[in-house]
């Protein structure tokens, strides 16, 4: 597989189906509770590959799935977000499958199976993995191996080829599993241009507890990259060597916040590639984001609204 010339980004990692769940209330042990059940798209990174593109950069995914129905509407998938894809496929497990429940306050609880985007590997990278312009990373192919040495390998060559390099740390949790230091120390040789973390993920890898102060930190971890501090519901926090600009968020009611990250990422990317500014590229990206968490799931179809944002912003 030979990676299409002129992709803007090329995101490496995980597709995976979430099942949403909503309830209007707590779940009842050993009861019955009425909500919501949804099949959606989803995977850290087939979002921002799919955030990426709807925001106009040109993107592609590389990533495993089964050899299975669910493989197979991750292709369909793709190719309707116009995302170029790159999947291999395995039977030794299905597509991945992620279940969600998100509650009265849209904060949501994922139990993730691993799936067959956990057995990428080294031989299922594409040729020419080059020809892109930026790579991107999550935490989910690092924490275990495989994916890990998959992705670690598409850095050395991205950084070789003087290709751009965006990470998001993905879960705080597995962070603190794994331990902070040599996460960072894993990271850190890689030289990513950006990180994206969140408020959680930043403080576990900082040990500071206030925004400008885990940014400030962040700087020194990782001193050539633009520091993308997601903070939620209070905005971000964006710029790098010491200097940051804090961006106000939407006053958009949140209802359900996954992928509300990736797609911050996504959107964020595919304006800063294009030559915006951090502060300009930031507060577009926290328009998208937001519109995501007044929504159920990572991606869901653009209204007349976000079609206009990503068309004129």
């Amino acid at each position: 597989m030979s990676v299409k010339e002129g992709l803007d980004v090329l995101a490496i990692g995980d597709f995976a189906w979430d099942v949403l769940i909503h309830t209007g209330a707590p779940l009842a042990p050993g009861g019955d509770t009425f909500g919501r059940v949804e099949l959606q798209p989803g995977g850290s990174a087939a979002n921002v590959a799919v955030w990426a593109r709807r925001c106009g950069a040109r993107s592609g995914f590389v990533g495993k799935v089964g050899r299975d129905r669910f493989g197979e509407l991750a292709r369909e998938n793709l190719e309707e977000e116009g995302v170029e894809f790159y999947l291999s496929e395995t039977s030794s497990r299905p597509t991945g499958v992620v279940a969600v429940w998100v509650d009265h306050s849209g904060q949501r609880s994922m139990v993730s199976g691993q799936g067959a985007d956990f057995l990428l590997t080294e031989a299922d990278l594409p040729a020419e993995l080059e020809s892109a312009r930026h790579l991107h990373l999550t935490g989910w192919s690092l924490f275990t191996d495989p994916p890990r040495r998959a992705a670690l390998a598409a850095a050395r060559r991205a950084r070789a080829a003087g290709m751009s390099i965006s990470l998001d740390p993905a879960s705080f949790q597995l962070i603190e599993e794994t331990d902070p230091a040599a996460f960072v120390r894993m990271t850190a040789r890689l030289e990513p241009t950006v990180i994206f973390p969140n408020f959680d993920e930043g403080r576990v890898l900082t040990g500071k507890e206030e925004p400008e102060e885990i940014a400030r930190r962040l700087s020194e971890l990782y001193p050539k990259a633009v520091i993308a501090l997601k903070l939620d519901a209070k905005g971000a926090l964006v710029g790098r060597s010491g200097k940051y600009d804090y961006v106000p968020p939407t006053p958009d009611q949140a209802t359900d916040a996954t992928g509300a990250g990736d797609a911050f990422a996504g959107a964020f990317l595919a304006r800063w590639l294009r030559g915006d500014g951090l502060r300009r590229a930031a507060e577009f990206a926290v328009v998208v984001s937001g519109w995501v968490v007044s929504r159920r799931g990572a991606r869901p179809p653009l209204d007349e609204r976000m079609q206009e944002h990503c068309r004129v912003s």
